[in-house]
């Protein structure tokens, strides 16, 4: 490390590749080891400490990249999104993935994509934590080599900066979906356009208070008055979109406008530090955290999951929104609500008798791939939409809507989860419910099914399914002789899937108005009239999400088998409700009398699959609702400590309502 220093002392020396190897001999070997990194900042800092030529060599270094090298591009666009859109950068951080872009020498952020050229870089750079960095500045004592220039170059690029970051913020401002949303903002002042008129006061005052510290007339408190205001704005936008509807543009402009904001206060924060000279040890910790935010910004510029993560966070917290609505009705509390739900169970489970056995029928049909698959899409799309028009509950969609309402529950502070007592208790609440929903699907869907399949077989003499037809469908939900618990993890994974299509198009009805839409139509009125119209408006504005998933959900499990078909792969679906079924029906179909071990096994194997298809799909959809909301690994710790301890000592409350109170 000292040789490296000394080559600062050499003439023509390339101070960014130097700067480079400077930072090679303090990156630990794994980026996560945190204590060496320090170990390596804090050698640096003696030999600074002991080497008065060393440390002014390093300085003049530090100042000479400032002065010659372009700053506005790596404060005003590292870190903060484009003004392109979500899609265009997307496929922009894929392309410079696979084929790097070009460094232009003349930037200030070509200099530190150079020097912190790895993305594990972000882990100890910021793992040391700022105490490290800002005892490395406190040694290089840039306070020994007092500016020269009237008024220092790196400052002038700050107040460019700032300047080019006020006119992001008032052109992101009025960006005709937050209008939509927020009509104060032309009826009114904004002050995303107040804040680019103060700006400008600000940075031409700043050059001649530079050197008087505390003075009023450069004071940036009116700025960050209006930067407030700002920030009031886009939350408030924030609860309209859960109300009226949200947009992947709109979450884009307002994750933008956030990062301008927060950039430009970051920025006064180091040239409040600056004013006035014998305070610039003030502007240290603005400066570091500055600097450790860009290094992890760089390192992460191309990184495509970053960029999806920053952007779903509005939409999947609309989408909990949404289903947490649907979701308080599959949790119960009283014993009329918990029976009430068995009642809806059983409607679930006639129908899926009733959809077990056309399945069987179009089996029989022999149709080609293609038309069979789609045959079965129906099959399990209509079936489910019937169940919800006739207000029945399919067990194993509960989870996806009940996760978000447990979600939407949630009272978050800070870094904690505030009243776990009364979560663990929505969660039993949440287990009981959907074990009686379980029960009054299967409970109707086997005896019916197999009543069904000897209906049949009473009348026409035939079985509806020949004896090694049955003999397979005990195999195929068999724990032992099939691959059942993994294809029910696959249509646990479809479960989940609808249930975010479900929370889509809840929005998308919402934000696209389509009630409204509707009842603009003139013929549908004229021939159903307008009393009606208003009902169907209403019904489809508060269950096109509904709807939509049980389709697509149909259409998942559908074209599922169809899919491993094309490519090769052993690739199925197992459903609880269905797989009862079929027990009911292949129990009939060997006189029955089946082999006892199989059928276990088979009794066994549907219990795992409902196990898995609920498991998987409730811990999909808890885990996208609570992430959304930035709940913490430890909060998630603490849930789970709460909910065994409540299991351990009140088991009951789990499985069964509570008694009758008197």
């Amino acid at each position: 490390m000292e040789q490296l220093l000394n080559r600062l002392l050499l003439p023509d020396t390339d101070l960014t590749s130097l700067l480079a190897l400077l930072v090679d001999e303090i990156r630990p070997a794994k980026a996560h080891d945190f204590e060496t990194a320090k170990r390596n900042l804090q050698a640096l800092c003696y030999l600074l400490g002991i080497h008065p030529e060393l440390r002014s060599a390093l300085r003049t270094a530090f100042n000479t990249l400032l002065r010659t090298h372009r700053h506005i591009e790596l404060y005003t666009t590292t870190g903060i999104l484009p003004n392109t859109g979500f899609a265009p950068e997307g496929f922009r951080r894929i392309g410079h993935k696979l084929l790097p872009d070009v460094l232009d020498p003349g930037l200030l952020r070509s200099v530190l994509r150079r020097t912190f050229d790895r993305p594990s870089d972000r882990h100890w750079v910021i793992g040391v934590g700022d105490d490290a960095w800002l005892r490395l500045i406190e040694a290089i004592r840039f306070d020994e080599d007092p500016a020269s220039e009237n008024f220092p170059h790196s400052l002038l690029e700050l107040l460019r900066s700032l300047r080019v970051l006020s006119y992001g913020i008032a052109a992101c401002g009025m960006e005709p979906e937050l209008l939509r949303l927020e009509p104060s903002l032309v009826t009114h002042e904004s002050p995303f356009v107040a804040q680019n008129l103060e700006m400008a006061d600000y940075i031409e005052a700043y050059p001649g208070n530079w050197e008087k510290p505390h003075s009023e007339d450069g004071d940036d408190r009116h700025l960050r008055v209006l930067f407030s205001q700002c920030q009031e704005v886009i939350e408030r936008v924030r609860r309209n979109a859960a109300r009226n509807g949200t947009s992947i543009r709109l979450t884009y402009q307002l994750q933008r406008l956030r990062q301008l904001l927060r950039r430009s206060e970051h920025l006064l924060d180091i040239l409040a530090g600056l004013q006035g000279k014998k305070e610039e040890a003030a502007a240290y910790p603005p400066i570091v955290s500055l600097f450790t935010r860009l290094v992890s910004d760089e390192c992460q510029r191309n990184d495509l999951g970053r960029h999806w993560r920053q952007n779903t966070e509005l939409i999947a917290l609309r989408v909990t929104d949404n289903a947490s609505h649907h979701g308080e009705h599959y949790i119960t509390e009283t014993r009329a609500e918990y029976w009430s739900m068995a009642r809806s169970a059983m409607i679930g489970g006639v129908i899926i008798a009733g959809m077990a056995c056309l399945k069987i029928l179009l089996t029989k049909a022999a149709l080609p791939p293609l038309t069979g698959a789609l045959a079965f899409c129906l099959n399990y799309g209509l079936g489910f939409c019937l169940i919800h028009i006739l207000h029945g509950t399919v067990a194993t969609k509960q989870p996806a809507m009940t996760a978000n309402a447990i979600a939407a529950s949630l009272s978050y502070s800070g870094d904690r989860l505030r009243d776990i007592e009364a979560l663990t208790d929505l969660i039993a609440r949440t287990c009981r419910s959907q074990i009686i929903a379980i029960l009054g699907n299967v409970g109707v869907a086997i005896p019916l099914a197999g009543l069904l399949a000897f209906i049949i077989f009473s009348s026409s003499g035939e079985h509806f399914t020949s004896p090694e037809k049955s003999l397979h469908l005990l195999e195929e939900q068999s724990l032992l002789h099939s691959a059942a618990v993994f294809y029910a993890a696959i249509a646990g994974v479809c479960l989940f899937i609808s249930g975010l299509i479900s929370g889509y198009y809840d929005n998308y009805a919402a934000y696209n108005r389509i009630p409204e839409r509707i009842l603009q139509l003139n013929w549908p009125q004229r021939l159903f009239g307008a009393a009606r119209m208003r009902r169907v408006a209403a019904y489809i504005g508060d269950n096109l999400g509904a709807l939509a998933g049980n389709l697509l959900f149909g259409f998942l499990l559908g074209g599922t088998t169809f899919f491993g078909l094309l490519v090769g792969l052993p690739i199925d679906i197992r459903h609880v409700a269905f797989s009862s079924a079929f027990i009911g029906i292949a129990f009939v179909g060997l006189d029955l009398v089946p082999d006892p071990w199989l059928l276990a096994w088979a009794v066994l194997g549907v219990a795992a699959i409902g196990f898995m298809n609920l498991t998987v799909s409730f811990v999909l959809a808890l885990n996208v609702a609570l992430r959304s909301l930035q709940v913490s690994d430890p909060q998630w710790k603490n849930l789970a400590r709460s909910i065994l301890l409540h299991l351990h000592r009140q088991p009951r409350d789990f499985f069964m309502p509570p008694k009758k109170t008197v």
